[in-house]
Order: structure tokens, then sequence, then C-alpha cells
């Protein structure tokens, strides 16, 4: 009897179990960034340099993050069961549904190319071997969609976060698998996340809406960023919370909180403007140390941890992606100005702040905080009766985007208007994707807590979490900056918007629960009235997988390509889709052919660099999209001849299946 009490003892309870298994994945993902982008800076990103930098980083974290936690989770052991449950069965359909993204025609197949590379060779750039055509020539062009031709090597786009970590699984065989386990490891926070701040009866709900909305399918199935992103975001919540949880505030654990949301920046250049309300909490935080309240103590640590986390994330920008830095210097710029100018007025607000402590605040501030809650809200559901969102091209980027939205409004049978950006629409793909009782339960939550923040600082805890989702969701909704076809668009949402707005929705529901009197059913109806509008939106593409075949296909390929085969490519969209993949995942040197007047390269051209090929000593390889043109260079061979499925492309309804794709390469060897 008294060793079956001693054992209850040490056992942890379930609440803990639940509070360490949520930040696992947060801790995991950081410190694995920290250690490859040091060994990819050095040049060295190894399976083995790798493990042993990284782990012990990653052991480090765990011991800051988990020494000394408190009770900082209420959850039974049946509640914890069925958060696990639903992020199992979320990894094992995205598992078995996982997209092949390896022909580079939009951003998955570029981070899946770019981590095949770090895997493969575990540095940057990337050679573009122009010996191999016989030197350099103005006719032969290295670069290629979501690859940068710089002084003559190649630079991938994108921030080098996700690679990183796609690489680690390429290193173990499951490169296209990564993506549904990070996936998985999502769930759990949002699920953590949850108990943390709504208590954990409604911990597993969360997650069960999170993991059926059809963004997060979509998002966990592909190379994308958006995952990794909420899970540093939502990792940092939940470690922040957890600093400031218990009698005295964790200082080394508010550092941590701070880098792991910093390190946001690594994996998405966006994440600048989602950490910008962490920035400007630590300042209230270290103004209330000035003040003399116990919460204050990890005000400092959580700005330095931040500012070195964005820190490294814009120095991996600038060492590693420069081009793409350049591309988005537009938005970026602002975002860079902003910052610096919030980071300033915190320094100045927690200087002033015994001063400031004194003002006065109007007595009806609360309730009109939690009006304009409602108000907001109200606007940008209203926003298409009163605004139309276009823009004139002015790049030669913006003219390539009208001219694809033009072709997808004439496939969805919409009138042609290649300066519409949908862009008003926004909080209606949120409805789309996660319901109007999602929508309606967050509204009343937010206004709730805002009204309570303002009238006496409680519940405190939640102040980071709700800026957080606050100021990202709107600033997404007013500009997503994305192209507006859907899926697509819905990446969008993925990294804060869903998962916050989820969150306050089942805060909003315990409220309404805790004021019925009926309340197990008030809990039972509010939870299906969650769950089903995600999931009947989701149900037309859940179960249909995208892209598949592409891996056996470009195997095919690679096999196909001589030995000492160096790869020219004449045709446009081949060129655009092949030239990375050739390179990087079959190994051989590669170029487009310089085309001039239409969409194939001249045939004088392609002849001249064939014999200096030739002179090269190597194997001139041809490569286009049909027979014809390559028959002038050599006998023509179908190569790849792939029929799969892929994403719909709609504008003004929510995506309920999938479309045809064929991809053809022919190849002549000269």
């Amino acid at each position: 009897m008294g060793s079956d009490r001693l054992d209850q003892a040490r056992r942890p309870s379930a609440g803990r179990v639940l509070a360490v298994v949520s930040v696992l994945p947060a801790l995991g993902v950081a410190g694995w960034l920290v250690s490859g982008l040091a060994l990819l800076l050095l040049g060295h990103y190894r399976p083995l340099p790798a493990l042993a930098l990284g782990v012990p980083v990653v052991a480090a974290f765990c011991v800051v993050a988990l020494r000394h936690l408190g009770e900082v989770v209420e959850a039974t052991a049946r509640q914890v069961a069925a958060v696990v449950a639903v992020a199992a069965g979320s990894t094992a359909l995205n598992l078995v549904m996982h997209a092949e993204a390896l022909v580079v025609r939009r951003d998955p197949a570029t981070y899946a190319q770019y981590a095949i590379w770090l895997a493969g060779h575990g540095a940057l750039p990337i050679p573009a071997q122009a010996e191999a055509f016989g030197g350099p020539d103005p006719w032969l062009v290295f670069e290629s969609v979501g690859f940068y031709g710089v002084d003559g090597s190649v630079v991938p786009q994108f921030m080098p976060g996700p690679p990183l970590l796609y690489a680690a699984g390429a290193w173990l065989g499951g490169l296209l698998l990564t993506p549904p386990v990070l996936g998985g490891f999502a769930v759990l926070l949002v699920a953590g996340v949850t108990a943390r701040l709504a208590g954990g009866r409604w911990a597993a709900p969360a997650a069960l809406v999170f993991a059926v909305s059809l963004p997060i399918l979509y998002t966990s199935r592909t190379t994308l960023s958006e995952i990794p992103s909420l899970i540093l975001l939502f990792g940092g919540i939940a470690l922040l919370y957890d600093a400031m949880s218990g009698p005295v505030p964790r200082r080394a654990a508010g550092a941590l909180a701070g880098l792991v949301f910093g390190l946001a920046v690594l994996v998405r250049i966006d994440g600048l403007r989602d950490v910008l309300p962490v920035l400007a909490f630590a300042g209230l935080l270290i103004g209330m140390r000035r003040l003399g309240r116990p919460p204050g103590a990890i005000g400092a640590p959580l700005l330095t941890g931040v500012l070195a986390g964005a820190g490294l994330g814009l120095f991996a920008a600038y060492e590693l992606a420069a081009p793409y830095l350049t591309y988005l210097s537009r938005s970026v710029r602002p975002l860079l100005l902003i910052c610096g100018a919030v980071l300033v007025l915190t320094l100045v607000g927690a200087a002033l702040a015994p001063w400031l402590a004194r003002i006065r605040l109007p007595r009806r501030l609360p309730e009109i905080g939690g009006a304009l809650v409602v108000l907001v809200v109200a606007v940008l559901a209203a926003r298409p009766w009163f605004q139309t969102v276009r823009r004139t091209p002015t790049t030669p980027e913006d003219r390539l985007n009208s001219l694809f939205i033009e072709q997808i409004q004439r496939a969805n049978g919409l009138a042609a208007d290649a300066t519409r950006l949908y862009f008003e629409q926004s909080l209606q793909w949120v409805s789309w994707y996660v319901g109007a009782p999602v929508i309606v339960l967050a509204t009343l939550a937010a206004a709730v807590l805002v009204r309570r923040l303002l009238r006496d600082g409680r519940p405190f805890a939640w102040l980071p979490a709700l800026a957080i989702i606050g100021f990202t969701t709107v600033t997404t909704l007013l500009r997503p900056e994305i192209t507006p076809d859907h899926p697509w668009a819905s990446r969008r949402l993925v990294p804060v918007v869903i998962p916050g707005l989820i969150l306050l929705a089942v805060w909003g529901l315990s409220l309404l629960r805790d004021r019925a009197p009926a309340r197990r059913w008030v809990a039972v109806l509010g939870v299906v009235l969650i769950v089903v509008p995600p999931a009947v939106t989701s149900i037309g593409t859940a179960f249909t997988p995208v892209e598949r075949g592409e891996r056996a296909a470009v195997a095919a390929l690679c096999e196909r390509i001589p030995a000492d085969g160096s790869v020219l490519i004449v045709e446009r969209v081949t060129a655009e889709r092949f030239t990375e993949v050739v390179r990087g995942t079959c190994g051989f040197p590669s170029a487009q052919v310089r085309r001039v007047v239409d969409d194939t390269a001249p045939d004088a051209e392609v002849h001249r660099l064939i014999r200096r090929v030739r002179a090269a000593g190597r194997v001139p390889v041809v490569l286009g999209a049909n027979a014809e043109q390559v028959s002038a260079y050599g006998s023509p061979t179908q190569v790849m001849g792939l029929v799969t499925r892929q994403d719909e492309r709609s504008l003004v309804s929510p995506p309920d299946g999938t479309w045809s794709l064929r991809i053809n390469v022919w190849m002549a060897v000269g």
C-alpha cells in the first residue's frame, strides 16, 4: 500500500504530461534550427555534425524550459489521451495522404528542392557548374523559378529554416513525410496552449477543430513554411505562459521563450510582424519591473531572447537569401522600420513607466476597447460591400501574377480582371475554413478579454497571446499579400489566424457554458457547432492526395540521363520546372537556354551550346515539353509522362476538389 502511494506521488500528473508534451515540439524545432543554422553558415550541415550539435542544444533547451515547471495545466488523463489521439490521427491521415511536390511549379517543390540540396551537400550557395557547359555563356541561364542566379552560383528563394528541418527528414529517408509529422506536432501545441489558457477540458475540441480545418490539412501534407512557423509562435506562447506561472518568474525560461518567438523570422520573413506584439509585451514587463511587480522580472530576458532569435533570422536572410530580401524589399524595408520604431517606443515606454503609471485612464475605456473589437470584425465582414482591392502591375513579377490571376478567373468562369486581388474577402476565407460559429465566439471572447484586461489587468496570462492573435489576424486579413486562389491563399491563415481564432472560440464557449443552466448540453452543442463547418469544407479534398507519382517520375527521369550528361533545357515551362530538379535531385549540371521571342530557344544557339558541351568532354542532353522541341538535336525519347492531380484554384468559393495535372518531358541526347 505504501509503495503504491509512493509510486503514485512520483508519477507525473496528467496536466504535467500535457504541459511537457505540448512544448517539446517547439523546443526540438528551435534547438535544431539554432544548431543547424550554425553548421550551414560554416558549410557543414551534415548528419553527424548536426546530431552531435543539435541533440545537446535541444537537450539544453528542454532543461531550461522544463526545470522547476509547476502545475501549469489542469487536465485529466482522459483529456490528455483525447489530445494525443487527435494528434496521432491527424498525423496518420496526413502521412497516408501526403503530397509529392518535387517538380517546381509553386513553393512546396521549391522548399523540397532546397532541402534536397542541403541534405546532399550541406552548404550554400549552389554551384552553377558552368564549366560542364564549356564555361560561362550569355545564352546559358542557371536560375529558375525559386532559385536566383548570383555571381556564377544559384541561391534558393525563401528563408533557410524550413529546409533545415526538411533536410533532416530527407536524411531519415522521409523528406515528403516530414510535413505530416510537423503537422501532428502543431496539433499538440494548439492543444497545449488551449489547455493553459482555456482549461484542459477544451484542449481536445480545439485540437480537433484545428486538425480538420482545410488549410491545416493542406500545409501538413506538403513542404511549406507555415506549420514550422506556427510551432514556434505557439510554442513561444506556451513557454512564456510557463515562465510567468508560479510564485517566482523564471528568467532563463523567459529568455528561451523570447528566442523561440524570434526564430519565427528564420522560418518566414513575415515572422517580423508576428513578433512585434512580443516586443511591446516585453517592454510592458520591463516597466512593471521598475514598479516592483514580480512578473516584470522576465521582461529583459524575454526582450533579449526575441532580439537574439530575430537577429539570427535576419543574419541568415542577409547571408543566405539576399536576392529574396531584394525581391521583397518593398514590404521588408517598411516592416524593418516599423520593428525599429516599436523597439524604440518599447524602451522609451519602459523608461517612463513610473510616470506613465500615474496617468488616469478614461473610466469607460474597458467598454470602448471591447466595442472596438466587435467593430473591427464587423468592418472586415462588411469590407466586400465597400471595397474591391486591386493592384496595377508595376514590375515583371506583378505582371506575371496578374496574368496568372486572369487565367484562374477564366477557369472559374469569372469575368477577366487581372488587377483584382480579392483581399476584401479575407474574413470570408476564414469563415470557409473554421465556420461562422468560431468567428462569432472568438469575437465575443476577444471583446470580453480586452474589456477585462483594460479594467483590472486580468487575466494577465492572456495578454501576450491575445496581442499576437489580434494584431496578426487584423494585419493578415487587411493585406494577405498572396495570390488569391484557394487552397493556396489559405496558407496565410495557418501560423496564427486559424489556431488563434480557435483558441479564442473555445474560451468563449467555456464562458457561455459557465453561464448556462444546462452546462453539459451547451458544451456538447457548442463543440458540434465549431467542428462541423470546417469538417464539411474539408471533406471535398481531405481524402484526395495531390501530385502523387512525382517522386517515381523524377527518379525515372534521373535514371535516363547519361552519367556524364550536361542538361540543356530549351522550353520555358520545362526549364522553370526541372532546372533545379535535374541539378539537385538528379545530380547533373543543368541550365536553360535563353529564349528571345517565343517559349523555345533558338536552334542555332542550342546547337552551338551542344558543341561546347562536347568540347568540355561531356554528353549534351536536351530536354523539352514535346518531341518536336528536341528532335533537331537527337532521337527524341519521352522520359516523363505523368498524369496526376493538383490543387484546385478557386477564387470565390472554398475548394471542393482537385484538378488534373499532366507533365510531359522529352529528351534527346546530342
